[in-house]
Order: structure tokens, then C-alpha cells, then sequence
């Protein structure tokens, strides 16, 4: 199975469900802000990033697992749906496909940390409202992964695209 979390910059809340994911993150408490800041690509990537899928490695049930930034795009991940069906016909795969948008985590600091440290390059302000927020958002983002990990251990038989919406609906999507 193929598992991408997404959010609007893809540097933040997306960044920390698949670490979060992939065990590099802890489940059972909030990250401290050196732990954030020994993420690879956390608080790092800007508009230019953009649609770029970030492999962050395999997760114990042997799920690939990545993340991408969408930026104002509603087509990104339709895109992707859409490949991913063309592909599964084309190459006749069962490799099952999630989205989980971590939109619904984000808190009102990390949205304005985000702005001015990543967009506006004013990190010497945006970045305490990001560490704050981010952690702030924390307990959401493990839900997410919580229940992204509930369909792993029992994933449905062949091709299936799920989608976690940005506020919180499982939908399959084929």
C-alpha cells in the first residue's frame, strides 16, 4: 500500500504524521522543538516544493509512506488518483492507495508561524508560532495516524484508493 499525507505547504503537519508514522516520532507525548527540528524536512520546504512527493520510508506492515505539499492546488491529488487508477488498470496492481489530508490539524499559530517563517522568510517571528502550534496540533495529527494505521493492519483485498478528507471523512474513492 502507498501512503501519502498532505497539507497545504507539506512542511509541517504532513511532515510529522509520517514521521509520526514510521515510528521516528513518539505517539504517547508532544515532540520537544529539538525533536521537530531533527526532522528532515520539517519547517524546510517552501512554495517552490510544491506538489513534490517526499518518500519517508517503510512502515511495519510494509507500506510505503510520503508526503506532499498542495499549496492552493485542488488538483493535486486528483491527479494522483487519477494516475494511480490508470496505473492499477494499465499494470493490473493491487497496490492499495491512501490520502490522508492533515488539513483538519492544523491550529490558528501554526498557519501564521507557517506564513511568515516559511512564506514571508521572517523566521525569526514565524518560527515560535510554529513550534508552538505544531505542537499544538500534535494530539490531532496522532488520531490521524492512529486511524490510517487501523486500515493498514487489515487493508481490503485488491485496488482501493481511501481518502481522509480535510475534515476527518474516510471515503473510498474506486
Amino acid at each position: 500500500m502507498i501512503i501519502i499525507y498532505n497539507c497545504f505547504g507539506g512542511t509541517h503537519t504532513s511532515i510529522m504524521a509520517s514521521e509520526l508514522h514510521l515510528n521516528n516520532l513518539p505517539n504517547d507525548r508532544i515532540p520537544s522543538t529539538d525533536e521537530l527540528c531533527n526532522i528532515e524536512h520539517f519547517n524546510k520546504l517552501d512554495s517552490k516544493d510544491f506538489g513534490r512527493l517526499i518518500f519517508h520510508g517503510i512502515d511495519e506492515f510494509d507500506n510505503e509512506v510520503y508526503s506532499i505539499g498542495r499549496g492552493r492546488s485542488k488538483a493535486v491529488i486528483p491527479a494522483m488518483e487519477g494516475l494511480a487508477k490508470q496505473l492499477s488498470r494499465k499494470h493490473h496492481s493491487n497496490e492499495g492507495l491512501i490520502f490522508i489530508n492533515c488539513s483538519s490539524s492544523v491550529v490558528f499559530p501554526l498557519s501564521i508561524g507557517g506564513l511568515f517563517s516559511r512564506w514571508l522568510k521572517i523566521g525569526i517571528f514565524g518560527d515560535p508560532f510554529v513550534f508552538s502550534g505544531s505542537k499544538a496540533s500534535y494530539p490531532k495529527i496522532i488520531k490521524l495516524v492512529e486511524r490510517t494505521k487501523e486500515i493498514c493492519k487489515a487493508p481490503p483485498e485488491g485496488f482501493f484508493i481511501y481518502d481522509i478528507d480535510n475534515k476527518g471523512q474516510l471515503k473510498k474513492l474506486n
